[in-house]
C-alpha cells in the first residue's frame, strides 16, 4: 500500500490559519491566559511553517530554528504564568483592560 503526502500547500494555509487565528485571539481577548494561549497558538502556526518549507527545500535549518522556537514557547509561557499569577495576587483580577498602570 502507498503512502499518500499531504501537498505542502495544505500546510502553508494551515499554518496561515493558525496565524490568523491566534492575532485574533490576542486583539479580541481581554483574559491574559486567553492572549498567552492565543502567542502559542501564533507560535505554533510559525512551527507548522518551518517544517512545511524545509520538507519542500529538504534542509534540516527549519527543523533547528523550530527547536529555538519550542524553547522559547516553554520561557514565555513559564514566565508569562508567574507574572499572571503575581499579578492576580496584587489585582484579584487578571483582566487587560483593567491592568493599566504598572505600580504595585
Amino acid at each position: 500500500r502507498r503512502a499518500v503526502m499531504v501537498p505542502f500547500e495544505y500546510y502553508v494555509v494551515l499554518s496561515g490559519l493558525l496565524m490568523v487565528l491566534g492575532f485574533i485571539g490576542v486583539i479580541i481577548r481581554k483574559n491574559i491566559i486567553a492572549m498567552l494561549l492565543s502567542t502559542e497558538l501564533m507560535l505554533n502556526a510559525v512551527n507548522i511553517a518551518f517544517v512545511a518549507f524545509d520538507m519542500k527545500l529538504h534542509d534540516v535549518v527549519g527543523q533547528v530554528f523550530v527547536f529555538f522556537i519550542f524553547t522559547i514557547a516553554a520561557a514565555e509561557a513559564a514566565i508569562g504564568l508567574g507574572l499572571i499569577m503575581a499579578i492576580y495576587r496584587m489585582k484579584k483580577d487578571v483582566d487587560v483592560e483593567k491592568l493599566t498602570e504598572l505600580k504595585g
